[in-house]
């Protein structure tokens, strides 16, 4: 059997099984072999529950005598099985949701070994649906290591792991396309035991040797893929070649405050690129609250007056359209005109602003993803703003291209993500990266303390107080609605009791993604005009709109973030000349959670954070779980694997120095996948 065989032509699994598959991007042997598992169970010595730490958060084994019978219990429509293990002066509640045969497993007096994870509800302390097992059973399992995967509805563990073995003990053999210098100078294993230990490891010191084999391969693909495609970009030739910027220099002394010397510096760098000879891509790598929006104002100005268009599409519609109102302001005394198009609009709208957008009646578009996905067709599009989460590969630049006669634009990506440059360079290695590096002096830092729950009563009032002096508050939850299986605020019960403890003229509401685009837009509008007080949202606000009367965030369950994830948060508030304030409330009292949100105190700069970050979650804490949801890797960890991600950014350039073609024949299989990857990043976004 070869990796490229159909997954269906594997021995039990139908074509049911094999459209289960397709859900999780499953459709060759190849492709399930890749499926890595998200984490392993590690079976170790069990404790008893008097020796149970009270900062465990990982999943352990408990031996206990069950000393009395399981009961059964209804909550709503869920069916618990519930009992209560008591030790000396320990207890622990564990439950079991939907499972009522689980009383037939257990008998007072019978010693038995619980494995799962104990979580904290107040003071209460409950292991919840763990595993059981018999002393012996569970003793033939010590230190094994066991591995769990990334499932969908219809398929199980015990699937994957019996196909899994099959596969493998079938010797589904690959040729490792890395060659043996490169294995030897980054000390890399050989990818088929990779392959094999990754998902059935004899040890762990095994298993982290098949991840970083693995991790490698994919940074090292994505880093000459990219360092290829920027090749590429810098041989397209320009055929917008914005040089009168005079005007621009205009507008910059007509502004109320003074540019910062990186705002200049980054300024002009994009202005040598349009003007160039070739198509700019640059990325602009800044703060919060560092100006980057005022540096694409200059350069979407440039190109109107050089006689083009330009577009910038924001990730909200209510944040485009503040963007249009403002730039609306900047541009229209300059002869400059400027239009929004979301996909909210009526179909007669839309129409108008199509024929003020092929016209050429309109300088500089603003829109949500409605720029590219309607029937827009622009004159003359010199230039494409956007920001990380919306860029484009190169299919999607020769489709806009298509839309404005055949001529690829400049692309401007704006970023707000703290990544060290180390990182940078090498993920964003198809683009030239500017970094602005300071923010207006003019800006108060942002105040900030990380208090326990205990504080709430105190920080009830000075939310209150914020509110009478005439500012406006964020509460952050990590959830949405309650939840049996996480002890965590959601922001459905805490608007409710903020309601409660606040005075009713203080307005509040709450937000979160799985509201309807409308609904959203409403509450972000009502809140940045002022008609809502105290707005309860998940981190649907994180990219938001400009409130610089909001002047305080207050994030609870803080310790269920990232650090750079607060760091954004943060940045929602301090936008105003008034002080502002940012309270990190974390719901686990251990001494780990605060030294790590302690890291936001000692400073308010975004890339510090993210390289203090790193250090915190640095590859000994990364064990066979992906950390990162928002890159486009299986397995690797651009945070978590930092050092490996360097090192396979430098072996790419050793490669495509000595062979840029990548013509020798051991780099065949590589150049194989190198040319996947660019297919799939010239069809899809690309981070």
């Amino acid at each position: 059997m070869n990796s490229g065989d159909r997954i269906i032509s594997v021995k039990g699994i139908g074509s049911k099984t094999a459209q289960h598959l397709t859900r999780l991007g499953i459709e060759t042997v190849g492709d399930f072999l890749e499926h890595y598992p998200r984490d392993y169970r590690r079976y170790q010595e069990p404790v008893s529950i008097a020796h149970m730490q009270s900062d465990d958060l990982e999943q352990a084994a408990y031996k206990v005598i069950l000393t009395e019978s399981p009961q059964l219990v209804k909550h709503g429509r869920t069916t618990i099985v519930s009992l209560v293990l008591r030790e000396n002066t320990t207890a622990v509640q564990v439950v079991w949701y939907h499972s009522p045969y689980i009383r037939q497993q257990l008998r007072v007096g019978q010693t038995v070994v619980l494995y799962g994870k104990i979580i904290h509800k107040g003071k209460r302390r409950i292991l919840e649906h763990p595993d059981i097992y018999t002393e012996e059973q569970y003793a033939s399992m010590r230190r094994s290591l066991q591995p769990v995967y990334a499932l969908t509805e219809g398929l199980s563990q015990n699937f994957f792991i019996k196909t899994m073995h099959l596969l493998l003990d079938e010797a589904v053999l690959m040729p490792d396309y890395l060659p043996a210098d490169i294995r030897k100078n980054y000390h890399l294993s050989e990818y088929n035991y990779a392959i094999q230990q990754i998902h059935f490891p004899k040890n762990e010191e095994d298993c982290r040797m098949a991840r970083r084999r693995l991790v490698f391969d994919e940074f090292l693909a994505f880093a000459l893929s990219m360092k290829r495609l920027k090749k590429e970009n810098h041989q397209i030739i320009s055929h917008y070649r914005i040089g009168q910027t005079d005007k621009v220099d205009e507008l910059i002394d007509s502004l109320p405050y003074r540019l910062t010397g990186a705002q200049l510096r980054v300024w002009h760098e994009i202005r040598k690129d349009m003007a160039g000879s070739t198509v700019m891509n640059r990325l602009v790598q800044g703060d919060v609250g560092s100006g980057k929006t005022m540096i694409a104002a200059l350069a979407m100005f440039a190109a109107a007056v050089s006689g083009y268009q330009s577009c910038m599409m924001a990730p909200t519609e209510v944040l485009a359209r503040q963007h249009y109102e403002n730039l609306n302001r900047l541009f229209e005394s300059f002869g400059v005109k400027t239009v929004l198009l979301t996909g909210s609009m009526t179909a007669a709208q839309k129409r108008k602003v199509y024929t003020v957008i092929e016209n050429h009646e309109a300088d500089v578009i603003i829109g949500t993803q409605a720029l590219f996905q309607e029937k827009a067709v622009y004159a003359e599009l010199a230039l494409i703003v956007t920001d990380e989460q919306h860029r484009f590969g190169v299919r999607q630049r020769e489709q806009l291209a298509m839309k404005s006669g055949s001529y690829e634009p400049h692309v401007l990506v704006m970023s707000a993500t703290p990544i060290p440059r180390t990182l940078a360079i090498i993920l964003y290695s198809d683009l030239d990266i500017s970094v602005v590096d300071e923010k207006p002096a003019d800006r108060l830092p942002v105040k900030n303390c990380v208090v326990g729950t205990s504080y709430r009563p105190t920080a009830y009032r000075f939310l209150e107080q914020q509110v009478r002096m005439g500012h406006q508050v964020y509460v952050i939850c990590p959830m949405v609605e309650e939840s049996e299986n996480m002890d965590a605020e959601n922001v459905q019960d805490y608007a409710g009791k903020l309601r409660q403890v606040l005075p009713e003229d203080i307005r509040i509401e709450f937000l979160h993604g799985k509201m309807k685009p409308d609904e959203k837009n409403r509450i972000m509008e009502h809140f940045a005009e002022g008609k809502i007080h105290i707005l309860v949202s998940t981190t649907v606000i994180e990219v938001g709109v400009d409130v610089p009367n909001a002047t305080v965030m207050m994030i609870e369950n803080a310790e269920r973030f990232g650090l750079a994830q607060l760091h954004q948060l943060r940045g929602r508030v301090g936008r105003g000349d008034a002080q502002s304030y940012c309270i990190f409330i974390h719901g686990q009292d251990n001494q780990k959670v605060k030294e790590r949100l302690n890291i936001m105190l000692q400073t308010n700069d975004g890339f510090k954070i993210a390289a203090e970050d790193l250090k915190l979650r640095g590859p000994g804490d990364m064990f066979g779980i992906r950390q990162s949801g928002s890159m486009i890797f299986k397995i690797g960890d651009v945070f978590a694997d930092a050092g490996c991600l360097v090192e396979a950014g430098e072996a790419a350039d050793s490669i495509l120095q000595e062979d840029p073609e990548l013509e020798r024949p051991e780099y065949a299989m590589l150049k194989k996948k190198i040319a996947a990857g660019m297919q799939q990043r010239q069809d899809q976004v690309v981070l």
